[in-house]
């Protein structure tokens, strides 16, 4: 079974909305790498049961992102953030070269850190 990254990110936005087991077991599945085996070590059922309920979460936490998409708004805010932080690079680089105002260079300088600030929210 190909291990998808995709899930592992769902699962921070969505994990808390699967049971208990089935969040245990994709977590031990995408972010503690065990195998099939070690689970059902583990968790005490079958590998069989172990693949069920994977699969069983996966579909959930697809529907779930389906439904709300909130990876995918945050995927935006974050490319947002990105483009917001280059582009008061741009207007700092401008001002340095043609126009060397203070305030301008400030409130660029603000704008950059609010935005490392939000990024480092996440």
């Amino acid at each position: 079974m190909p291990k998808n990254l995709e899930i592992s990110f769902l699962l921070d936005f969505y994990g808390d909305m699967l049971t208990d087991k089935q969040r245990d077991v994709v977590e031990l599945y995408y972010n503690e790498d065990l195998s099939l085996a070690e689970i059902a070590a583990h968790s005490g059922i079958t590998r069989q049961g172990v693949r069920d309920s994977i699969k069983r979460a996966e579909a959930q936490l697809l529907e779930y992102e389906s439904r709300l998409k909130l990876a995918q708004r945050f995927r935006g805010i974050r490319e947002s953030l990105d483009e917001i932080v280059t582009l008061a690079q741009e207007i700092q680089r401008y001002n340095d070269r043609f126009a060397s105002s203070a305030e301008i260079h400030n409130c660029t300088a603000r704008i950059i850190d609010l935005a490392g600030e939000l990024k480092n929210e996440e």
